[in-house]
């Protein structure tokens, strides 16, 4: 399966970023992840919308060859960082990409609550007109103190959080082969 993974973090040792890369060599045979850079897309500009930049092109057409997107997104004054909503409005527009699009959402910060409220409103943003992305119910990713669970090479190495990624991956998959329409 191609999964194209989405990281709300910009910075260069983000652990949401660390957790995207843990997923991509963990989860390699079963889900092919393609973690792919928001840093420079533009501002979403609707003046440009029907004719963007090359770099948004390319972005939403990634995007549209996957067969499923990976949010990773850290907690910014309780939502998701801008780069993450920049990137979904220009998902959103034109020729709507993310319609139909199944997604899985994870997100880690160092507070105890691991991104519970800005994943609850990157829910809300994927159920939008324009977005209307399908989320696995009851399959939340909060990675809570993550700073204490990851070693100093930026490895994962806290086995309860390993095996519950384990575990939503499994259940990921399994959804995924039984939703009724697959783009």
């Amino acid at each position: 399966m191609k999964v194209v993974a989405l990281v709300g973090s910009i910075r260069k040792e983000s652990f949401n970023l660390k957790l995207a890369k843990f997923m991509q060599k963990r989860y390699h045979g079963r889900l092919e992840i393609e973690i792919w850079p928001i840093r420079d897309l533009p501002h979403y500009d609707q003046d440009i919308e029907n004719d963007p930049p090359e770099a948004v092109k390319e972005f939403k057409s990634k995007v549209a060859a996957a067969d499923a997107v990976l949010w990773v997104t850290p907690e910014y004054n309780y939502s998701i960082p801008g780069v993450l909503k920049n990137a979904i409005d220009w998902l959103s527009r034109v020729d709507k990409v993310l319609i139909g699009k199944p997604s899985m959402i994870t997100g880690s910060s160092m507070g105890i609550l691991g991104s519970v409220r800005a994943q609850q409103h990157l829910r809300d943003i994927l159920f939008s007109p324009g977005v209307s992305s399908p989320i696995m119910p009851g399959n939340e990713v909060y990675i809570g103190a993550v700073h204490e669970k990851f070693d100093e090479a930026g490895h994962l190495n806290h086995e309860p959080t390993i095996a519950f990624l384990d575990q939503v991956v499994d259940n990921f998959i399994a959804w995924y082969k039984q939703l009724p329409l697959k783009k």
